[in-house]
């Protein structure tokens, strides 16, 4: 046995490049993508619009395509068309003017083409041209100028919402607030009670960006002073207390929003938010799940909070209540698809991701893509032997990234190979084109591990011998060459580039569990093998193949019940038949050989062609 057949050992990320995009990171970390509430970004809180969006450049006019200049043209055309603006005639001075000055922005003239709008600005008070003055100064990076013309938008349009969300954007990243404060305190005036709370929450966004955050602050007093009736106001100063480290009085003014609303969601996770203590914390968040069991938004972020306490069979049962309410919600089935993989739970897992891609397909719209699901679909197909349905999985995935368009194909050849093609597969990986030195270098690991899975390891280790002159910058694809060489018994030039690894990626615990791992497999200079381990177990230590290694390690050194102990705990996070193995051995050592046994029909179950289990049967002299 050494590293380069433990391959369970190691992340996939590292030992299986193709493999990337199946890899269960941190179960919190995958659940933070859902649309699952976070304590520091309430669901309910509406989002504001950007405070000062950055305009591109214009195109060069053409006559065959709708560009600004073009735009502009024929919004002067157009101004009889619509009474909230100035009647004025396109002459052809006019039209002369509009067009230069956009041909001037496009040769890098922004001045000329900035000034020329605004004088046709003032000219004919059209606030469109104002406006467009603006984005040239924006898209030049001119602040001051912007501004100028921001104001003036606001002077012709005063009540156009998207000049005064340009203005606000600039005035609160000056020194002098006042110019923003009337602003705010008039836009409240004038919204509606029922939108004046959005205009709250604007407010707010918008303040987050001044520099001086107290100033900040005592304005939004200010400001809020005649609503204090209103649940927002409340709640704007609780953040904006937070915000501002002032935790009594953010802890107060969330008292007063559930005061006003006990039954509000967002009152509730605002307190949530600014109370430190997690035990208070999650007697909140029970207590008023138990009187109101219908708010999804706490029951969601309840959640999560225990999924970052590793809590997962509690977070699932919280996720299936969810779910029982709205059948059909698409983060709700992301998330326990990922919880049902991170529990082995396959086939709840599968049926899970495809309903969640079943929504997201119904719904259609931009911003749902089913790719992660399909690729996990994938994996979960490939895993339990239907290889075609792997592959109708991969073809359905329809995505513009180049990056995740990568991995599909990567996923593809690796198929492909698995059904007997492997000259094909590698034709495949030959097909792809990139000039990006980490996807080529992807690339040679995912062909040298196609080799290595088709029994030729030596044409693997040639493989990734030539990677490493090609690319001797990445740490990957030398961690991958290093366990080659000790497949090939290269051992001192395992650990050489271990090492180098090291060097490059002082965080990278797989180089340091994998030559741990490979000294205490040789049973040699064990307390360097013990220390490489434990540094990698500081480094991750939730991850059950390194707490695997240190189990072994320890058995190696004579210590069973410390080597129990250790290797029970990583097979209760992950019931992989490599750690039964070991684990098993241990349990042999000591006497319990039923126990023994046992553990190994469960890992020849789970992978009945699996190179350790044989070589350790064969070891023992024993047989199941």
């Amino acid at each position: 046995m050494g590293v380069g057949v433990k391959s369970n050992k190691f992340p996939k990320r590292q030992d299986h490049p193709l493999k990337n995009a199946f890899a269960i990171v941190t179960l919190s970390a995958v659940l933070s993508g859902c649309a699952v509430v976070p304590w520091h970004a309430p669901a309910e809180a509406p989002a504001a619009p950007p405070a000062a969006p950055v305009i591109p450049a214009a195109p060069a006019p053409s006559p065959t395509e709708d560009t600004p200049a073009m735009q502009a043209v024929a919004a002067a055309a157009a101004v009889q068309a619509n009474e909230a603006l100035p009647s004025v005639d396109l002459t052809a001075d006019l039209f002369y003017k509009l067009t230069k000055a956009e041909l001037d922005f496009k040769r890098g003239q922004w001045q000329s083409a900035y000034v020329t709008m605004m004088v046709l600005a003032q000219q004919t008070r059209d606030p469109r041209l104002a406006q467009r003055s603006a984005e040239m100064a924006l898209a030049a990076k001119q602040g001051g100028e912007a501004m100028a013309a921001i104001r003036l938008w606001r002077e012709l349009a005063p009540e156009s919402d998207e000049a005064a969300q340009y203005f606000l954007g600039f005035a609160v990243l000056g020194d002098d607030l006042s110019e923003a404060e009337q602003a705010f305190t008039q836009r409240l005036k004038k919204s509606p009670p029922a939108a004046r709370g959005l205009a709250m929450f604007q407010m707010q966004q918008f303040l987050l960006r001044a520099k001086d955050k107290a100033a900040a602050f005592a304005l939004m007093e200010r400001v809020l002073a005649p609503y204090t009736g209103q649940l927002e106001t409340h709640l704007v100063l609780a953040q904006g207390a937070f915000a501002n480290n002032e935790a009594l009085r953010a802890a107060a003014e969330a008292r007063r929003a559930l005061s006003i609303k006990p039954d509000s969601e967002l009152a509730l996770l605002t307190m949530a938010q600014v109370t430190p203590d997690p035990e208070i914390v999650k007697k909140l968040v029970t207590d008023f799940l138990a009187k109101y069991p219908q708010a999804r938004e706490v029951r969601a972020a309840y959640a999560r909070m225990l999924v970052e306490q590793k809590q997962y069979d509690k977070a699932r049962n919280e996720f299936e209540t969810l779910l029982k309410g709205q059948p059909d919600n698409p983060a709700t089935l992301y998330a326990l698809g990922i919880m049902a993989m991170q529990a082995t739970d396959i086939n709840a897992a599968e049926g899970y991701f495809q309903h969640f891609v079943e929504v997201l397909e119904k719904e259609g719209g931009e911003d749902r893509d089913p790719t992660k699901a399909l690729l996990i679909l994938a994996q979960i197909a490939e895993e339990k032997g239907d290889l075609a349905a792997a592959q109708g999985w991969l073809d359905r995935v329809d995505n513009n990234d180049a990056r995740m368009m990568l991995t599909v194909r990567l996923k593809r050849a690796h198929l492909a190979a698995r059904m007997g093609d492997l000259e094909g597969a590698r034709k495949q990986l030959a097909q792809i084109k990139t000039d990006d030195p980490a996807e080529q270098a992807q690339i040679i690991q995912t062909d040298a591990q196609l080799l290595r899975d088709g029994g030729q390891p030596l044409e693997a280790y040639k493989v990734l011998e030539d990677g490493v002159l090609r690319y001797p910058n990445s740490p990957d694809l030398l961690y991958d060459f290093a366990l080659a060489a000790e497949k090939m018994g290269k051992v001192e030039l395992m650990e050489t580039s271990l090492r180098k690894v090291m060097e490059m990626s002082p965080d990278n615990h797989h180089a340091y569990n994998a030559l741990g791992y490979s000294l205490a497999e040789r049973n040699q200079r064990l307390d360097e093998a013990y220390a490489l381990i434990d540094k990698a177990m500081q480094m991750a230590p939730g991850d059950p193949f390194i707490m695997d290694s240190l189990g072994w390690v320890n058995y190696r050194m004579g210590k069973l019940k410390e080597a129990e102990t250790l290797l029970r705990r990583a097979y209760a996070l992950r019931s992989d038949p490599e750690i039964a193995v070991h684990l098993g051995e241990v349990l042999w050592a000591q006497g319990d050989k039923a126990g023994a046994q046992g553990l190994w029909r469960e890992a020849r179950a789970k992978d009945p062609h699996n190179d350790v289990l044989k070589s350790t049967l064969a070891r023992l002299n024993t047989s199941l």
